[in-house]
């Protein structure tokens, strides 16, 4: 039977139907003890970041050391942006299937009742815990501890210095949240959420265990406390990159604790432990690419095959063995799944397949594949859904067809230099149809507005929103901090819905609460320097971008038909608004007005609670 592995917005389909897997009514658990699991995924590191792939220049001991000892899926591919990578791997089908296909204004929040792995691994008796970056909604019902997580600590939903960060992170002495609760933390940010899982798996060993520890290192910013640390690169690399390298090779120091830990406790034998990044290398491309085209964010091999290895001493996964037959990230659901014997809290159809036959023989019979790749521009501006053969790239195991009409030969052009449509017209008209088929599938609710937060609901006392997540209007999503103190004239609404109709209290603001600075200035004195990039020290106020002041003198707040206005005197931190409130979708929407009524931006931050 041919398989198709379809992959949208940056996303991979199965293409023969989604294989249907039994709930737990009618499968048989296994009664061997369950196996801890433990899932390390880190962040913009690519196929060519490790010492062990033949990086010339970065170290990484301990994850050359892993990969010494695991099953190694050579052939790997995740989507090449953040959130759909994560949106995948959380659900077993494609990103653009469950609703997420970019990474802000709320096309990354995993649409209700998608049934998730730590669910999965939760209806089994497992304790769940989720450190790191999470990138699939900040906001109920869409935060971990609402999709099966007993225990979460993390930061801003997009990572360090986005807009739903806690203002002034820099990866350093931060501002995390535990279970939806902001928290002061010492140390650097890797390590803090490596401590985290420990102490998470100290607590929970008398029982089986699930971790995700998704780190939100490399990505940018590529801040450190010692610049020292990015000695090891200095002339060898621009600087930078050198940055860049001490940020994995951080990961890879705190990969070797864990596992060093892992068998102090003796859990290391019976612990699946997985590990792979979610796209392609966002800055070691011009050092190092393991021979392959593109990079984070490309439809071409570079942007999203990445490393992943599976080790599990207690179920023969212990021997250096390469896989070479396509795999995905949807894969790894049904994977864990099937190597633990775990039952379904439902009946799901997963676009990705087990692993383990080849886990278990890698030369044994195996269908042949489709994957198919959409990586759409990650647009800022608008939310719409992506479009047909928008950057695309159709796989199987020999071929790549890219852009509907690129064909590269994998095994005679793995670096995809030379374009061979037109000597395989067959080929290349295959794998358009399967794409078709694809998009067919995938696409059926693009029309449907999945991410809504919801207000008033017993599971979050106050919603915070903020334009990170706002569905722009007019120019862009203001979604760093950086773009937020720059006060750029940017506009957007809140697609939200009500859980309850009554009176809700609304507080309008130019800058996060922990700030408290006025509407119409800009914040006072400075933050303290934790962290360098770049050797040079990260200060200021905000963090990166100076602030700029605007003669805010009015405020405008509109929902639904309602629409209400104050004026802005002296220094007011925020302006606070009671608008009652009917139960159901609704779209919140602000603007900040000067002297004239003429609109400057939209109100940043918004706060929100049901009063009665």
């Amino acid at each position: 039977m041919i398989r198709y592995c379809l992959f949208a917005s940056m996303t991979f389909l199965w293409a023969t139907w989604p294989a249907t897997v039994a709930s737990a009514d009618s499968a048989t658990p296994s009664r061997k003890p369950k196996p801890n699991v433990i899932v390390v995924m880190t962040d913009d590191q690519g196929y060519g970041d490790l010492s062990g792939h033949g990086n010339p220049v970065l170290k990484t001991p301990h994850m050359d050391a892993l990969r010494a000892e695991a099953v190694r899926l050579t052939n790997f591919h995740v989507d090449s942006y953040c959130s759909p990578t994560r949106a995948a791997l959380m659900t077993g089908r494609y990103a653009h299937r469950v609703g997420v296909w970019r990474t802000v204004i709320g096309r990354n929040l995993l649409r209700d009742g998608e049934m998730t792995m730590a669910e999965v691994f939760r209806h089994n008796g497992y304790r769940t815990g989720h450190f790191g970056k999470w990138h699939l909604g900040g906001n109920y019902p869409y935060r971990p501890i609402d999709r099966g997580f007993d225990q979460w600590v993390g930061q801003g939903d997009g990572g360090t210095g986005c807009a739903t960060d806690y203002w002034g992170n820099d990866r350093v002495n931060d501002t995390c949240i535990r279970n939806g609760h902001k928290e002061r933390t010492k140390g650097y940010e890797a390590d803090v959420f490596f401590d985290e899982a420990i102490r998470f798996i100290r607590a929970a060993k008398d029982r089986p265990f699930f971790v995700y520890l998704a780190t939100y290192n490399p990505h940018n910013p590529w801040s450190i406390p010692d610049k020292s640390w990015a000695d090891p690169y200095r002339g060898k690399v621009p600087l930078p990159t050198a940055y860049f390298f001490a940020s994995i090779a951080r990961v890879d120091e705190n990969l070797g604790r864990l596992r060093s830990f892992l068998k102090a406790e003796d859990l290391s034998d019976n612990t699946v432990f997985v590990f792979l990044t979610d796209n392609g290398t966002s800055g070691g491309a011009r050092v190092f690419n393991a021979g392959m085209r593109g990079r984070k964010g490309s439809q071409y091999d570079g942007g999203h095959r990445v490393p992943c290895f599976i080790h599990w001493p207690a179920g023969g996964l212990v021997k250096p063995v390469d896989v070479d037959r396509l795999s995905a990230h949807v894969d790894l659901l049904p994977t864990l799944a099937d190597l633990c014997g775990l039952a379904l809290p439902r009946q799901a159809s997963f676009d990705g397949a087990s692993l383990k036959p080849l886990l278990v023989n890698p030369q044994g019979p195996w269908p042949d594949r489709t994957l198919v790749l959409g990586t759409p521009i990650n647009r800022t501006d608008s939310p719409a859904p992506p479009q047909p053969w928008e950057r695309t790239a159709v796989m199987t195991d020999r071929w790549r067809l890219v852009n509907r009409n690129e064909l590269y030969d994998m095994a005679a052009d793995p670096g995809q230099k030379s374009n061979v449509a037109e000597k395989h017209p067959d080929v290349v008209r295959r794998l358009q149809a399967a794409y078709e088929r694809y998009w067919a599938s995938v696409s059926a609710r693009d029309h449907q507005w999945q991410g809504r937060p919801v207000l008033g609901s017993p599971h979050q006392e106050e919603t915070y929103l903020s334009s990170e997540t706002w569905s722009p209007t007019k120019g862009f999503c203001p979604y760093s901090q950086g773009i937020v103190a720059a006060g750029r004239a940017c506009f957007g609404l809140w697609p939200v819905r009500v859980a309850e109709a009554g009176v809700y209290r609304i507080e309008l603001r130019r800058w996060p609460r922990e700030v408290d600075a006025p509407i119409s200035g800009v914040p006072a004195g400075s933050k303290t320097v934790d962290a360098y990039l770049n050797d040079k020290p990260i200060e200021g106020t905000l963090y990166p971008a100076v602030p700029r002041a605007l003669p805010v003198r009015k405020v405008r707040l509109k929902v639904g038909k309602s629409v209400k206005e104050a004026d802005v005197t002296g220094k007011e931190t925020a302006k606070v608004f009671t608008v009652e409130l009917s139960a159901g979708p609704a779209e919140i929407e602000t603007r900040l007005l000067d002297g004239d009524g003429s609109p400057l931006c939209g109100a940043y931050f918004v706060y929100v609670r049901r009063q009665r």
